[in-house]
């Protein structure tokens, strides 16, 4: 298939190397299951892999009087996740061909609904090691559901990336928004953040009766290339990687510095926080729409291009009038963000089958993560090197230019 044809009617997915053959049950390549239930468990699972991580932010400061813990603890446990994300990713697709892409996300499941049991039971070290344990659970379903998505609906990979992506964005901000009313509920943090692992242990039952009851397939992936074949020399895994990873290293510095940005242009504390749950909501209906109409185009570069414009409107409002209209900057930034979700569509798009597929999405999650994490971090140096906002924010603008650049090579319609 070259890389300009696709079948009436489907995705722009190029899938020629999945053999799909009958079996008993599931075996060591990817299960197939067309139906409503697979696609009910990847929502599901989906739902789960950001509540972990957005309801510690709400309660760290009463983590940290409770458990005696210093402000160097509380950053390594909002760094932990992010890191978590670069190396356990990488680790991904070995395990998936390993036990079998079913067994590998069901096995993940079961580390996230223990760590975030674990990291309530005890003192700081316990809830480091829970949040350790759950973030490994997190990083590898996060690489591996891509595969479940190109495989299993190789005609509506668009589609399928949308419901995941907003159900991921959806469970971010119920994880945000539900935190404050559960501790009050619970009187008490350790059972708010315990009571987000029953929601994990529904998304692996369901998970489970997909791909056991389900009329299942299995997908003999060739690699091309020969056995083994490394992305480390391929230009177009390099690109797609930096792409996903500058569009990262920007959420992670809007979403940790958007707030403070807002306050000391005399936005009230309040607003500011209420603009930030804007910023994270815009991204849920705009991750329905934009995966299938990226996927439908002959090329992703006019959206992901479009996208970026939006977030620079954004950023250049924030450095030049950060408080004449701030909800307008807020709503231009949440737009240009959803380019997360084209990102992800990119992946499934341009590996040709699933062993590619779980190797790229492994390597641009694993190092773009990796890059993302040196974000906020960078963002605060600056503001405390420079004294005020500008040359952070230039930096920023500078990062989203290169992004742009990354996305639109990304974009177009070549395979690996």
């Amino acid at each position: 298939m070259s890389a300009q044809s696709r079948i009436p009617g489907q995705d722009h997915a190029g899938s020629p190397d999945l053999e799909q053959t009958e079996t008993g049950g599931p075996g060591p390549g990817v299960p197939l299951n067309n139906g409503v239930l697979l696609a009910v468990a990847v929502i599901l699972v989906a739902a789960n892999l950001r509540p972990a991580i957005t309801t510690v932010g709400p309660l760290l400061d009463e983590m940290r009087t409770s458990l005696g813990a210093s402000s160097a603890w509380a950053g390594l446990l909002t760094t932990v996740p992010v890191l978590c994300f670069a190396f356990a990713g990488l680790a991904a697709p070995a395990l998936a061909r390993r036990v079998g892409i079913g067994a590998a996300v069901a096995i993940a499941l079961v580390l996230l609904a223990g760590g975030l049991v674990l990291r309530v039971a005890s003192g700081q070290f316990t809830v480091l090691a829970g949040t350790l344990v759950g973030a490994i659970g997190i990083a590898i379903t996060a690489v591996l559901i891509p595969v479940v998505i190109k495989a299993s609906y190789p005609a509506k990979i668009g589609m399928m990336t949308g419901f995941y992506t907003a159900s991921l964005q959806t469970g971010a901000t119920l994880g945000f928004v539900l935190t404050a009313p559960l501790d009050s509920a619970f009187g008490d943090w350790r059972p708010s953040l315990a009571s987000w692992a029953v929601l994990a242990g529904v998304a692996l039952v369901v998970w489970l009766v997909a791909v056991l009851r389900g009329k299942l397939r299995t997908v003999e992936v060739k690699q091309p290339g020969g056995p083994g074949r490394s992305l480390m020399r391929n230009k177009l895994a390099w690109t797609i990687t930096l792409f996903f990873g500058l569009q990262a290293f920007i959420a992670f510095v809007v979403m940790g510095w958007l707030p403070q940005v807002l306050i000391d242009a005399g936005v009230s504390r309040d607003t500011a926080g209420l603009l930030l749950g804007l910023l994270t909501v815009l991204s849920v209906p705009f991750s329905f729409v934009l995966p299938p109409l990226a996927a439908r185009s002959g090329t992703q570069t006019g959206w992901i291009l479009a996208l970026g414009a939006c977030a620079m409107a954004g950023l250049l409002g924030l450095l030049l009038a950060p408080g004449a209209i701030p909800i307008l900057w807020t709503v231009l930034l949440g737009i240009g963000m959803s380019v997360f979700s084209v990102a992800l569509t990119t992946i499934a798009l341009r590996a040709r089958g699933g062993e590619d597929t779980a190797k790229l999405s492994g390597m641009a999650q694993g190092f773009g993560y990796l890059l993302a994490a040196v974000g906020p971090f960078l963002f605060g140096f600056l503001h405390d090197v420079s004294g005020g906002w500008t040359v952070p924010f230039i930096m920023l603008i500078g990062v989203l230019v290169v992004q742009m650049g990354f996305g639109a090579l990304a974009g177009r319609p070549r395979y690996l």
